[in-house]
């Protein structure tokens, strides 16, 4: 089955696309003094602005800045994001809003396509959660010293990008790092280790990284969707038997994610930790 795929026909307008990449830009060329207001290394905060992955446990920085952003439910945090620029909080808002009704039609779909209930994927996440992160990679003197962000999975169960028109994302195929160059107006869906699990390997998660480039700064927004923190996420029952056993044991989302943030961004998925008798 697809792992990684292109929705062109999506439901979000374009000029909404366009506002999006265009208010991340904004905030990212604020003066520093400003952006720092939202700076933070503590991974609890459900705002917080920060580089690399886990400044707290790395060697090697990435070369990149992001503005982490909970977003579901949005009156739940929105009062937290910055108010500069001005219409930042309103445009992103409604950005997600957006991007959370698709989500939604991609789960049912998904559902299905494994023989399930439509609803059994959103069910299965209990209170659910969203958020997203504005990824902005500077110009690179020396882009071959370094990555955006370097091989990994994704912890949660989808992910839906926005690229800006500067190339950087690659896909791990067949053992060969393959480019995914953006398409105006079209997002990436990329499926998570929490697919994975629930689908019994039906779906896998994929290998991907970020490359930088030496001349261009770089924009890229993903919106994660993912379970809530207690919600006990294990294969399907009805994907479950005798000739394909559960590949994976039962745990919450939360101590999978202790686990995945704890040990850093791996070409090796965070998911082997948790099959079964290990």
């Amino acid at each position: 089955m697809l792992e990684f795929t292109g929705v062109k026909n999506h439901g979000v307008p374009e000029e909404m696309i366009k506002d999006m990449l265009s208010i991340a830009s904004e905030f990212f060329n604020l003066p520093e003094s400003e952006r720092l207001k939202m700076y933070s290394d503590d991974p609890s905060k459900t705002t917080r602005l920060s580089t690399s992955f886990n400044v707290r446990t790395e060697k090697l920085s990435n070369w990149r800045d992001f503005l982490r952003l909970h977003c579901y439910p949005l009156e739940d945090y929105v009062q937290e994001w910055p108010n500069n620029p001005p219409s930042f909080r309103e445009q992103v808002g409604e950005y997600c809003t957006s991007v959370r009704g698709l989500v939604l039609i991609l789960l049912g779909a998904i559902s299905e396509s494994l023989g399930l209930e439509k609803n059994y994927i959103v069910e299965a996440l209990g209170k659910q959660g969203q958020h997203m992160a504005l990824n902005y990679y500077p110009p690179c003197p020396e882009p071959e010293l370094t990555y955006g962000l370097p091989g990994h999975t994704d912890c949660n169960l989808i992910t839906i990008l926005l690229q800006d028109d500067v190339p950087g994302l690659q896909v791990l195929r067949n053992g060969k790092w393959v480019a995914v160059n953006p398409i105006p107006n079209t997002f990436i869906v990329n499926i998570g280790d929490m697919m994975q699990v629930i689908g019994n390997g039906k779906y896998r998660s994929v290998l991907h990284r970020a490359v930088v480039n030496c001349n261009s700064e770089r924009i890229s927004i993903p919106t994660f969707y993912c379970p809530s923190p207690d919600a006990v996420i294990g294969p399907a029952k009805d994907l479950i038997s005798h000739d394909q056993p559960a590949m994976y044991r039962n745990f919450t989302y939360a101590e999978y994610f202790e686990k995945f943030w704890n040990r850093g961004l791996a070409t090796s998925c965070c998911l082997d930790l948790f099959k079964p008798n290990l």
